[in-house]
């Protein structure tokens, strides 16, 4: 078991508990998934974008990424309908823990003059999403081996019914948020 699930079992899931009365330990407030996203645009020129995404993604999440379609076409961004602009991984259960516990004690401590993480970023189901400027901020990433800076999306969707519940949840679990 992973070291966060393992917090999260002994101390944040009681202390959720007596903080917001709930009556039974179902009701509680958990991580459910964590969904990395990039958006790729610069596939559409470069088909070798793709590729270096795909790794990237890989090697951060240890899950091989989805690759996400455009729909329709686009004339005025030179997009075609099945042209591939982006690409997504959903991950659960221990490597979800895995990734949350890499992202809260490494990858954001290393972002350039990190102040936390935006508190208003919940979208008033109890999920939260932030947005990752640069991917060598992860420990595993070589910087010599990547071809392009590309940035990345991380939503934490949670089963908390209320923002107040989530932002309480991923506070416990250690996520940075920033001083009011």
């Amino acid at each position: 078991m992973s070291r966060l699930k393992e917090k999260y079992d002994k101390e944040i899931a009681p202390q959720l508990m007596t903080e917001f009365k709930y009556g039974s330990k179902m009701q509680v407030p958990r991580v459910e998934k964590v969904v990395l996203n990039i958006g790729l645009g610069e596939a559409i020129q470069n088909p070798k974008a793709l590729e270096a995404a795909t790794t990237d993604v890989m090697t951060i999440s240890g899950q091989r990424p989805v690759v996400k379609r455009a729909k329709k076409s686009i004339a005025a961004f030179k997009l075609r309908a099945g042209a591939a602009i982006g690409m997504m991984v959903t991950l659960r259960g221990k490597r979800m823990y895995d990734f949350l516990d890499k992202l809260i004690n490494i990858a954001l401590p290393r972002i350039r003059d990190f102040q936390g993480v935006p508190r208003n970023s919940f979208d008033g189901r109890g999920n939260y999403t932030l947005g990752i400027k640069e991917q060598i901020v992860f420990p595993e990433i070589e910087y010599d081996k990547i071809d392009k800076i590309r940035g990345l999306e991380v939503s934490v969707v949670t089963t908390a019914e209320t923002d107040e519940e989530a932002r309480k949840l991923l506070e416990l679990l250690g996520i940075p948020f920033r001083k009011v």
